[in-house]
Formats: structure tokens, sequence, C-alpha cells
């Protein structure tokens, strides 16, 4: 069918409009949400490994546990053509070659009970592990060695386990590289990584990440530490996940792992002729006894593209009137590469200074995380810098920014979280100038995007740890009252919290305590928690606490009782929700459908409302139409909220 101007305009704009807000989601939702694996299914299964033998796919599958896989029905379809495919399990079957590299840290931190947990685990993972599988070691702590090469002799391994010393210091991150190069470049490579450190060298964690994904190497990581965010980076640059485990809990942690390789599934595929790209998506089903899993990964398929039909010859394009000339097009990109050559040019670290006392406490507050930190922020320094000049004109600003970062759980400073937030917007704006060929109209769409789309984003994971931290109240108030009447104090209680809640609230809590012992009264480390996730329900605890302390009472009785009447008016905000959700659902459709409708009119047949924008009766119509639409919105919002 031959395209006429106007449809082929309005598909390019449609096109544009589509990427650039999913571009604007995208750029705005990793600031604090984080990554996801790509070759995951909800079902949980996940394409783990593919390669190309004999004009063939073999494609490796793994599965959750306790999964029985019919192997005769497992189907594949390629670019939604279904493929001829054989599954066998992948132990069984012997074809692709899978190597495992154990990175262990020997730091004097490891000795004693968590060195005899973390040699039994070894030792339980060799036992465990499927016998095709080659098993490499690698150990680091002020040294990196490489005591065994991937190998499927379990007594040299279990010997080198047995054997292990330990030292000064933790090259982490020059122990994961090491462990990337043992693993070779063949076949499905892992690694599986056991530290209880921060890395003690100036070796950039970015060039790590870099070599995980350059070499698809999969990467799980087991953590002694409650929180550790270089292993995080490391497991998502390696499409895996960080286990935290206790000394205790290592043989377990090592024990899935194990299982995990002898649970896959091998899937040799023949690709069907209907498909002529180099490059398609790949899905697997496998029917078990309950549910049919699935996972599909994109994919090289073929070494060379077959010949595309020649396509019908394509018109001329109509000129736009909101596009921007070719030579302002490019006189704008011009000017944004001298804008980012300016900004690099600044980016020069300057010379480190002394750490001075706000700095020393802000460490301290850091943990184990303060060395990286620091490195971070003497090579942002003078950007950082810049911002808080900025900032300190308008305390106020710095304040809501700071106080929405805080309650969102982002580790951002406000000076940060600026920068960040231009550079999303500037992204965005032309990103979509970009796409739409210098279209103004996409342009300020881009703008808006990566202007309100960031706050937007922050305010929504505010609320929604907020909510959770609500949520998890009346359990947390539960548990102090139980370790009041056990005997143990105030202070104790809540450190009880800390190791026995859950998140938000046991971060808050250790927040909270590690305040007072920097001489901050507990009442007031607990109101600080309160305003920070605006939370009025312990608000109303710690003045009851306040209240108790002069005139004496049973304490545990006191949070025992508040903690009921906070279940109780949680059970009667749900129960408002479900009578109000039909009302809020009416206000959503009703507030959305004009502004949806006439965005879809300027997409579809922008002739039609054009005289809406460019005339003055037009003009007066919107900003009634606006002014009544947000009169109505308000006062349905009124109606439909309910406060307990």
């Amino acid at each position: 069918m031959t395209q006429t101007p106007r449809l082929r305009r309005t598909l390019r704009t449609a096109r544009a409009t589509l990427v650039c807000a999913l571009a604007g989601v995208f750029v705005a939702g990793p600031l604090v949400a984080g990554p996801a694996a790509a070759a995951a299914d909800d079902s949980g299964a996940g394409v783990t490994h593919v390669e190309m033998a004999g004009g063939r796919l073999r494609v490796l599958v793994s599965v959750p546990p306790g999964t029985d896989v019919d192997l005769d029905g497992v189907t594949v379809t390629v670019d939604d053509q279904k493929a001829s495919a054989r599954a066998e399990s992948a132990g069984a079957a012997g074809r692709v070659r899978r190597t495992v590299v154990l990175a262990i840290d020997t730091s004097d931190s490891m000795r004693g009970e968590r060195a005899d947990a973390a040699h039994a685990a070894a030792l339980g993972f060799l036992d465990t592990v499927p016998p095709d599988v080659y098993v490499g070691i690698v150990t680091f702590d002020g040294e990196v060695a490489t005591p065994l090469p991937p190998s499927l002799d379990r007594d040299a391994a279990r010997a080198v386990v047995d054997g292990l010393g330990f030292g000064h210091g933790t090259r982490l991150f020059d122990g994961v590289k090491a462990a990337i190069t043992l693993a070779g470049d063949q076949g499905q490579r892992s690694l599986l990584v056991l530290s209880d450190g921060a890395d003690t060298t100036t070796t950039p964690l970015a060039d790590v990440t870099r070599r995980l994904e350059d070499g698809e190497v999969l990467l799980d990581a087991v953590s002694l530490r409650a929180k550790d965010t270089s292993l995080a980076a490391l497991a998502a640059a390696g499409n895996g996940q960080v286990i935290s485990a206790e000394p205790d809990a290592l043989a377990a942690a090592f024990a899935e792992e194990a299982d995990a390789l002898g649970r896959q599934v091998l899937v040799t595929v023949t690709v069907p002729d209907e498909v002529t790209a180099t490059e398609a998506n790949v899905s697997v089903r496998l029917p078990t006894d309950h549910a049919t899993l699935s996972a599909t990964a994109y994919t090289t398929v073929r070494r060379h593209a077959a010949t595309p039909p020649a396509s019908a010859p394509v018109a001329a394009a109509v000129d736009d009137p909101l596009e921007l000339p070719d030579w302002a097009v490019y006189a704008g990109i011009a000017a944004i590469g001298v804008a980012l050559l300016l900004v690099l040019l600044v980016l020069v670290p300057a010379k480190p200074k002394p750490m001075g006392a706000a700095a020393r406490v802000d460490a301290y507050l850091g943990g184990q995380h303060a060395a990286e930190q620091t490195r971070q922020a003497e090579t942002l320094a003078p950007v950082r810098e810049a911002a808080d000049r900025m900032l300190s004109r308008n305390r106020g600003l710095e304040e809501r920014i700071g106080l929405r970062l805080e309650g969102a759980g982002s580790e951002l400073r406000p000076a940060e979280w600026l920068l960040v937030h231009a550079g999303i917007a500037v992204g965005t704006t032309v990103l979509c100038l970009l796409l739409s060929g210098g279209g103004v109209l996409l342009g300020l769409i881009g703008l808006a995007l990566g202007g309100f789309g960031p706050w937007i984003y922050l305010g929504f994971k505010r609320s929604r740890r907020r909510k959770a931290f609500n949520a998890a109240l009346p359990d947390a108030l539960q548990l102090m009252a139980g370790a009041l009447e056990a005997g143990l104090s105030l202070s104790q209680s809540a450190d009880t919290i800390v190791k026995e809640g859950i998140e938000p609230i046991a971060s808050e809590f250790r927040r909270a305590l590690v305040e007072t012992r920097l001489g901050v009264n507990l009442e007031d480390a607990l109101d600080g928690v309160a305003e920070r996730l605006q939370s009025e329900d312990l608000g109303w605890v710690v003045m009851a606490i306040r209240i108790q302390r002069p005139i004496g009472g049973n304490l545990a009785e006191l949070l025992g009782t508040v903690a009921a009447t906070m279940r109780e008016r949680e059970y009667m905000r749900r129960q408002v929700a479900a009578l109000a959700a039909e009302g809020k659902l009416s206000a959503y459709v009703l507030g959305g459908l004009p502004p949806a409708f006439l965005l879809y009119l300027l997409v579809s047949n922008r002739d039609y409302v054009m005289p809406l924008f460019t005339t003055p009766m037009g003009l007066t119509m919107l900003v009634g139409a606006g002014f009544l639409l947000a009169v109505g919105v308000f006062w349905m919002s009124k109606m439909v909220k309910v406060e307990v």
C-alpha cells in the first residue's frame, strides 16, 4: 500500500512521540530503582547462555528449584516462528562447557568463624556441583592468587580449599578481574564471589563491570555484610544477584548455587528458514506438572543475514511547520557538544583536601562504604561545589530536596541530585530533538519529561517507602514490646528491630541508633525518622514514650496498645480505600480522557485541532477548558479522599 505524505508524517510523529516518552521513563527510572535481569521471566526460568555450533543454537535455560520439566514437551519459537528443538539435561548432555570460578576473600577479617563457614561451604559446593562443570579458584587479600585453573579434578579443588591462607587488604576488584580471565572465553562462564569487605585498592569499579558486560560473564555474590554497593554493582553487571548471608547460612547459599547448575536444561534449536535476520528473539517454553515456564533472549541466530526483498521507493518527506531547519539542528547539536566538553573540563578532579570534622562524621555514618564515597566525592568535587553554591542561596529548596531524597531511600545528596536531574532534562530534550529531526513540539515534550519526570518518580518512591514503613510499624512496636517484657532496655529493643525487622524500618532504626552513639537522644533520633518519612504514627509513638518517661508505667503494655490501635486504623484505611476505589477510578478516567484524546487528535489529524493553538478563539477555549478540567479534578479528588 502506498503511503500518502500526510500518513507518513503522522506515523513519523507518532513513533517519535512514543520513543520520546519511553526514553523519559527509562532515563528517570534507574535513579532509585535497581536493574533487572533481561533474560529472566516472571515464572523463574531464564536463559543463561546461547552459542552456535554446526548451524544450530545451543541454549542453556535455568529453571526454579523443585521443578520437573517435561523435556519431550519443550517448544521453541524464533521471532514467533516455530523452530525444531531437542531438550535434555545440561549435565547429561555435556555439549556446552560450563565453568564456575570461586573468588574467595581471604583477608584478615575472614579469620575465625567466617573462615570455618567459608571452608565448609566451599567443600559442600564441590560435593554438590555437577561433575561436568569445570571449577576454578581465585583468592584475594592484599594479593590476588589463582591456585586452581578450571578443572574437573575435585580432589585438587578440595586441597586448595583446605590450604587457604589469610593476609592484609582486600583486592576485591582485582580478584574479580582475575576470575574473569581465569574463566576463559568458551561456553557458559559464571563467577561466585564471597567477600565480607569493600575493595581497598584504587582499581575503578567501572573497569570491572565493563569487563563483566563485554565478556558476558555471569556473577553471583555472597556478602557477609548487611549492605555492599560494590557487590551489588558487580552482580548487576553480571546479571546475577547479591545473597546476604551470615556465616551459618553460607553452606545453604553455596548449595543453592551448585543446585542451580544441576537444574539447567540444554535446548538445541534449528533456526527456521523464515527467519532471515542475524539477531532475533528466542523464546523457550518448558512444560511442568503445575505450569509452563518460559524464558526469552535476544541473541545472534545466524552468521550472515539473508538478502531482504526489495522494498518500494519511499516518497520525499513533507516539510513539517513545527520542524527546525537543518542548519538550526546542526547548530544546536554543536552547541550541546561544546557544553558537554566544558562540563568534562569542569569534572577534572582537583587536588583532594584533608577531611574536616563534618566529612569524618559522614564517613562514620557511611560505615564501611566511606572509602568508596570519599573517592567519588573527590572526583565530583568541582561540579558539586558549584551546585552547593547555588543551593546555599536557597536553603528551602535544599531542605525539600534532601527530605525527599532521604524519604525515598536514595543515597544521593541534594547537589548531586540537582546535577543528575539537569543531566536527565538535557538528555531527554536532545534525544527527542534528534528523534523528531528538530521538531519543536517534541523537544518541549522531552524537556517536560526530563524536568518533571525524575521529581515525580522520586515522590512516588518516597510515598511507597513511607507506606511500607507505616505498614511494618505495628509489628515492629510489638517486637519492641516483647523485648521490653524480656528485660531489655529501650535502646536494646530498638536494636532488636534493626536485627529482626524488615526494610525500610530496619535501616531507619539503624540510623537512629547510630545518631544516639553520636550523642543524640533516642526520642529525638526517632523524631527525625518520623519527620523524614512523614509518619504521623511514629510521631505519636515518640510522644507517648516522652510522656511515659517522667510519669512511669508499663512501656511494653503501652507499645502493645499503640500497635493494636495502628492495626485497627490500617484495617479501617483499607476498608475506606476499597469503598472509594470506584470514585478514584472515575476521577482518573474523567480527568485523563480529555488531554489523552487531544494528544490522539494531534497525532492522527493535526489539521483538525491546530486552530486551537493558532487562533485567539482556540487559545481562549483551551485555557477555559483547562481551567474547568482542573476545577473538576480538584473537587473529584476532594470527594474521594477520606482521612482516617
